[in-house]
Protein backbone atom coordinates (compact mmCIF):
# COMPACT_ATOMS: atom_id res chain seq x y z
CA UNK A 1 0.00 0.00 0.00
CA UNK A 2 1.41 3.23 -1.02
CA UNK A 3 1.57 6.55 0.73
CA UNK A 4 1.77 10.23 -0.58
CA UNK A 5 5.04 11.43 -0.21
CA UNK A 6 7.64 13.81 -1.26
CA UNK A 7 11.22 12.43 -1.97
CA UNK A 8 14.30 14.43 -2.36
CA UNK A 9 17.70 13.18 -4.10
CA UNK A 10 20.52 15.57 -2.90
CA UNK A 11 23.66 14.46 -5.12
CA UNK A 12 27.47 15.61 -5.32
CA UNK A 13 28.99 17.22 -8.25
CA UNK A 14 32.86 16.05 -9.25
CA UNK A 15 33.12 13.08 -6.85
CA UNK A 16 36.09 11.62 -8.82
CA UNK A 17 37.97 14.24 -9.33
CA UNK A 18 37.06 14.64 -5.40
CA UNK A 19 38.97 11.04 -4.86
CA UNK A 20 41.15 11.43 -7.52
CA UNK A 21 42.66 14.59 -5.24
CA UNK A 22 42.60 13.25 -1.59
CA UNK A 23 42.67 9.38 -2.05
CA UNK A 24 40.77 6.53 -1.24
CA UNK A 25 40.66 6.83 2.30
CA UNK A 26 40.40 10.63 3.37
CA UNK A 27 37.81 11.34 0.64
CA UNK A 28 36.06 8.45 1.49
CA UNK A 29 36.11 9.93 5.03
CA UNK A 30 34.81 13.34 4.13
CA UNK A 31 32.45 11.69 1.69
CA UNK A 32 30.60 10.21 4.53
CA UNK A 33 30.38 13.20 6.74
CA UNK A 34 29.10 14.87 3.98
CA UNK A 35 26.31 12.61 3.62
CA UNK A 36 25.54 12.33 6.45
CA UNK A 37 25.76 16.07 7.24
CA UNK A 38 22.87 16.22 4.73
CA UNK A 39 20.78 13.26 6.10
CA UNK A 40 20.84 15.10 9.57
CA UNK A 41 19.43 18.52 7.63
CA UNK A 42 16.60 16.43 6.42
CA UNK A 43 15.65 14.26 9.26
CA UNK A 44 15.76 18.46 11.49
CA UNK A 45 12.88 18.77 8.83
CA UNK A 46 10.77 16.11 9.90
CA UNK A 47 12.20 13.36 6.95
CA UNK A 48 13.64 10.05 6.71
CA UNK A 49 16.57 9.25 5.45
CA UNK A 50 16.48 6.08 3.30
CA UNK A 51 19.76 4.85 2.21
CA UNK A 52 23.31 6.89 1.56
CA UNK A 53 24.41 6.06 -2.07
CA UNK A 54 27.71 6.77 -2.10
CA UNK A 55 27.93 10.36 -3.30
CA UNK A 56 24.36 11.00 -3.06
CA UNK A 57 21.33 10.87 -0.21
CA UNK A 58 17.55 9.93 -0.88
CA UNK A 59 15.39 11.10 1.82
CA UNK A 60 11.53 11.01 1.84
CA UNK A 61 9.16 13.63 3.58
CA UNK A 62 5.39 13.58 4.23
CA UNK A 63 5.19 17.47 3.55
CA UNK A 64 6.50 19.34 0.62
CA UNK A 65 7.41 22.37 2.30
CA UNK A 66 9.64 20.67 4.99
CA UNK A 67 11.22 19.16 1.55
CA UNK A 68 12.11 22.54 -0.10
CA UNK A 69 13.10 23.75 3.12
CA UNK A 70 15.34 21.40 3.87
CA UNK A 71 17.31 21.62 0.94
CA UNK A 72 17.17 25.17 0.97
CA UNK A 73 19.57 25.00 3.87
CA UNK A 74 21.29 22.33 2.14
CA UNK A 75 22.72 24.48 -0.19
CA UNK A 76 23.07 27.19 2.09
CA UNK A 77 25.18 25.88 4.84
CA UNK A 78 27.06 23.91 2.04
CA UNK A 79 28.06 26.98 0.37
CA UNK A 80 29.43 27.94 3.86
CA UNK A 81 31.40 24.90 3.95
CA UNK A 82 33.05 25.39 0.39
CA UNK A 83 34.50 29.05 1.44
CA UNK A 84 37.30 26.70 3.30
CA UNK A 85 37.48 24.24 0.72
CA UNK A 86 40.31 24.50 -1.90
CA UNK A 87 38.94 25.31 -5.76
CA UNK A 88 41.03 21.84 -6.98
CA UNK A 89 38.20 19.65 -4.37
CA UNK A 90 35.03 21.59 -4.16
CA UNK A 91 31.55 19.20 -5.19
CA UNK A 92 28.51 21.38 -5.18
CA UNK A 93 24.83 19.95 -4.47
CA UNK A 94 22.21 19.62 -6.97
CA UNK A 95 18.98 17.89 -5.81
CA UNK A 96 15.62 16.67 -7.16
CA UNK A 97 12.31 16.72 -5.64
CA UNK A 98 9.33 15.05 -6.58
CA UNK A 99 5.99 14.39 -4.87
CA UNK A 100 4.13 11.08 -5.52
CA UNK A 101 2.67 7.61 -4.41
CA UNK A 102 5.44 5.89 -2.67
CA UNK A 103 5.73 2.16 -1.25
CA UNK A 104 8.21 1.96 1.30
CA UNK A 105 9.60 -2.01 1.58
CA UNK A 106 11.59 -2.79 4.51
CA UNK A 107 13.20 0.82 4.69
CA UNK A 108 13.80 1.33 0.92
CA UNK A 109 11.32 3.36 -0.74
CA UNK A 110 9.57 2.78 -4.66
CA UNK A 111 7.55 4.20 -6.61
CA UNK A 112 7.45 6.80 -10.02
CA UNK A 113 8.45 10.26 -7.52
CA UNK A 114 11.20 8.30 -6.44
CA UNK A 115 12.61 7.89 -10.19
CA UNK A 116 11.59 11.53 -11.13
CA UNK A 117 13.55 12.66 -8.43
CA UNK A 118 16.87 10.71 -9.36
CA UNK A 119 16.28 12.30 -12.59
CA UNK A 120 16.09 15.66 -11.79
CA UNK A 121 18.81 15.26 -9.64
CA UNK A 122 20.92 14.40 -13.02
CA UNK A 123 19.18 17.28 -14.82
CA UNK A 124 19.83 19.91 -12.29
CA UNK A 125 22.83 21.74 -12.47
CA UNK A 126 25.35 22.71 -9.46
CA UNK A 127 23.94 24.53 -6.94
CA UNK A 128 20.31 24.01 -7.97
CA UNK A 129 17.20 22.24 -7.30
CA UNK A 130 14.72 21.29 -9.73
CA UNK A 131 11.07 20.39 -8.36
CA UNK A 132 7.98 18.76 -10.24
CA UNK A 133 4.78 20.60 -10.29
CA UNK A 134 3.53 18.23 -7.53
CA UNK A 135 5.99 19.62 -5.40
CA UNK A 136 5.08 23.20 -5.95
CA UNK A 137 1.17 22.71 -5.58
CA UNK A 138 1.81 21.54 -2.02
CA UNK A 139 3.79 24.54 -1.37
CA UNK A 140 2.15 27.35 0.69
CA UNK A 141 2.24 30.68 -0.98
CA UNK A 142 3.01 32.64 2.17
CA UNK A 143 6.08 30.01 2.43
CA UNK A 144 8.39 33.27 0.94
CA UNK A 145 9.99 30.33 -1.08
CA UNK A 146 10.88 31.30 -4.65
CA UNK A 147 10.48 29.62 -7.70
CA UNK A 148 11.32 30.09 -11.15
CA UNK A 149 9.73 28.08 -13.89
CA UNK A 150 11.52 25.63 -16.40
CA UNK A 151 8.40 24.81 -18.32
CA UNK A 152 7.94 21.56 -19.85
CA UNK A 153 10.98 19.91 -20.03
CA UNK A 154 11.41 16.01 -21.52
CA UNK A 155 12.32 13.60 -18.13
CA UNK A 156 13.77 10.43 -19.19
CA UNK A 157 11.15 7.13 -18.04
CA UNK A 158 8.28 9.79 -18.62
CA UNK A 159 6.08 9.37 -21.71
CA UNK A 160 4.90 13.54 -22.05
CA UNK A 161 7.17 16.12 -20.36
CA UNK A 162 6.94 17.39 -17.09
CA UNK A 163 6.35 21.12 -15.45
CA UNK A 164 8.96 21.32 -13.60
CA UNK A 165 10.22 24.57 -10.99
CA UNK A 166 14.08 25.45 -9.92
CA UNK A 167 13.48 26.53 -5.98
CA UNK A 168 15.85 29.60 -5.45
CA UNK A 169 17.82 29.58 -2.56
CA UNK A 170 20.46 32.52 -2.77
CA UNK A 171 19.54 35.41 -1.28
CA UNK A 172 21.03 37.38 -4.64
CA UNK A 173 20.15 34.79 -7.02
CA UNK A 174 21.17 36.36 -10.07
CA UNK A 175 19.28 39.34 -12.38
CA UNK A 176 16.07 40.24 -10.64
CA UNK A 177 14.74 40.62 -14.08
CA UNK A 178 15.79 36.73 -14.07
CA UNK A 179 14.17 35.12 -11.11
CA UNK A 180 10.86 34.71 -10.21
CA UNK A 181 10.41 36.23 -6.87
CA UNK A 182 6.49 35.25 -6.42
CA UNK A 183 4.33 33.49 -5.07
CA UNK A 184 2.79 30.83 -7.12
CA UNK A 185 -0.22 32.25 -8.11
CA UNK A 186 1.99 35.12 -9.64
CA UNK A 187 4.05 32.88 -11.38
CA UNK A 188 1.32 31.34 -13.27
CA UNK A 189 -0.49 34.77 -13.92
CA UNK A 190 2.26 36.12 -15.73
CA UNK A 191 1.96 39.92 -16.31
CA UNK A 192 3.91 41.08 -19.40
CA UNK A 193 3.65 45.25 -20.08
CA UNK A 194 3.69 45.23 -23.79
CA UNK A 195 4.48 43.18 -26.95
CA UNK A 196 7.62 41.72 -27.72
CA UNK A 197 8.55 40.25 -30.78
CA UNK A 198 11.22 37.57 -31.46
CA UNK A 199 13.08 36.75 -34.84
CA UNK A 200 15.00 33.15 -35.10
CA UNK A 201 17.16 31.95 -38.03
CA UNK A 202 18.99 28.80 -38.99
CA UNK A 203 20.46 27.78 -41.98
CA UNK A 204 16.94 28.51 -44.19
CA UNK A 205 14.57 28.13 -41.12
CA UNK A 206 13.13 31.43 -40.32
CA UNK A 207 10.63 31.87 -37.07
CA UNK A 208 9.29 35.03 -35.45
CA UNK A 209 7.07 34.65 -32.30
CA UNK A 210 5.25 37.34 -30.02
CA UNK A 211 5.30 37.41 -26.48
CA UNK A 212 1.12 37.55 -26.61
CA UNK A 213 0.60 34.52 -29.10
CA UNK A 214 3.71 32.20 -27.73
CA UNK A 215 5.07 33.38 -24.86
CA UNK A 216 7.49 29.77 -24.98
CA UNK A 217 9.79 28.29 -27.76
CA UNK A 218 11.70 25.03 -27.20
CA UNK A 219 14.73 24.89 -29.59
CA UNK A 220 16.10 21.53 -30.46
CA UNK A 221 16.09 18.22 -33.07
CA UNK A 222 13.33 16.78 -31.38
CA UNK A 223 9.76 16.41 -32.56
CA UNK A 224 8.42 18.56 -29.63
CA UNK A 225 10.58 21.37 -30.67
CA UNK A 226 9.06 24.13 -31.73
CA UNK A 227 12.00 25.40 -33.51
CA UNK A 228 13.88 22.69 -35.25
CA UNK A 229 17.80 22.92 -35.30
CA UNK A 230 18.31 19.43 -37.02
CA UNK A 231 21.88 18.23 -35.57
CA UNK A 232 23.23 15.62 -33.68
CA UNK A 233 24.84 17.69 -31.28
CA UNK A 234 21.42 19.40 -30.11
CA UNK A 235 19.52 17.52 -27.50
CA UNK A 236 16.12 17.04 -28.40
CA UNK A 237 15.07 19.90 -26.12
CA UNK A 238 17.73 21.76 -25.94
CA UNK A 239 16.96 24.88 -24.71
CA UNK A 240 13.71 27.25 -24.44
CA UNK A 241 13.15 31.33 -24.93
CA UNK A 242 9.88 32.46 -23.07
CA UNK A 243 8.69 35.75 -22.40
CA UNK A 244 9.16 36.93 -18.64
CA UNK A 245 9.19 40.07 -16.59
CA UNK A 246 8.55 42.30 -19.92
CA UNK A 247 11.75 40.17 -22.00
CA UNK A 248 13.00 37.47 -23.23
CA UNK A 249 15.18 34.28 -21.75
CA UNK A 250 17.09 31.79 -22.71
CA UNK A 251 17.62 28.93 -21.10
CA UNK A 252 19.66 25.95 -21.37
CA UNK A 253 18.13 22.63 -20.74
CA UNK A 254 20.75 20.15 -22.58
CA UNK A 255 23.40 18.20 -21.67
CA UNK A 256 26.28 19.76 -23.38
CA UNK A 257 24.97 23.39 -22.56
CA UNK A 258 24.78 26.69 -24.69
CA UNK A 259 26.45 29.82 -25.65
CA UNK A 260 24.99 33.42 -26.38
CA UNK A 261 26.90 35.88 -28.23
CA UNK A 262 25.90 39.62 -28.82
CA UNK A 263 26.42 41.62 -31.67
CA UNK A 264 29.23 44.19 -30.68
CA UNK A 265 30.28 42.52 -27.73
CA UNK A 266 33.92 40.40 -27.82
CA UNK A 267 33.09 37.97 -24.92
CA UNK A 268 30.58 34.94 -25.18
CA UNK A 269 28.05 34.22 -22.37
CA UNK A 270 28.25 30.54 -21.61
CA UNK A 271 25.00 28.71 -20.16
CA UNK A 272 24.77 25.37 -18.49
CA UNK A 273 21.45 24.94 -16.70
CA UNK A 274 21.53 28.09 -16.71
CA UNK A 275 19.76 31.37 -18.47
CA UNK A 276 20.88 34.84 -19.58
CA UNK A 277 18.48 38.14 -20.67
CA UNK A 278 18.17 38.09 -25.12
CA UNK A 279 17.98 41.71 -26.28
CA UNK A 280 19.12 43.07 -29.82
CA UNK A 281 20.61 41.04 -31.68
CA UNK A 282 23.26 38.03 -31.56
CA UNK A 283 23.90 34.16 -32.06
CA UNK A 284 22.84 31.34 -29.87
CA UNK A 285 25.76 27.93 -30.67
CA UNK A 286 23.84 24.85 -29.47
CA UNK A 287 25.97 21.76 -28.16
CA UNK A 288 29.57 23.41 -29.04
CA UNK A 289 30.76 26.85 -28.25
CA UNK A 290 31.58 29.30 -31.32
CA UNK A 291 34.71 28.36 -31.43
CA UNK A 292 34.07 25.26 -33.23
CA UNK A 293 33.22 26.66 -36.55
CA UNK A 294 30.84 24.37 -37.48
CA UNK A 295 28.49 24.23 -34.57
CA UNK A 296 24.75 24.91 -35.30
CA UNK A 297 24.28 28.52 -35.40
CA UNK A 298 20.63 30.43 -34.18
CA UNK A 299 20.60 34.30 -35.29
CA UNK A 300 18.17 36.03 -33.37
CA UNK A 301 16.77 39.78 -32.82
CA UNK A 302 14.84 40.99 -29.92
CA UNK A 303 12.12 44.01 -30.96
CA UNK A 304 9.77 45.54 -28.46
CA UNK A 305 5.98 47.20 -29.31
CA UNK A 306 6.86 50.38 -27.44
CA UNK A 307 9.80 51.67 -25.81
CA UNK A 308 8.76 52.00 -22.24
CA UNK A 309 8.22 48.83 -21.92
CA UNK A 310 10.54 48.71 -18.81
Amino acid sequence: MGVQATVVFADLTESTAFFEALGNEKATRAMTRLTQWIGDICQAHHGRVVKQLGDGVLAIFYNAGDAARAVIEMQKGHQLRLLHWPPAIRMEIKAGIASGDVVEVNGDCYGDAVNVASRLSDLSGANQIWATESVVDQLDENSGIRLLSLGSVNVRGKAEPLRLYRVEWEEAAGNENVTLQATLPQIRKLDSHGEGRIHLTYLHRNLEFTSSSTPTTHLGRGDNAEFLVDDPRVSRMHAKIEWRNGTFVLTDLSSFGTWVRFSGSEGDVPLRRDECLLHGQGEIALGVPFNDLSCPTVNFSVSFSHPSLY
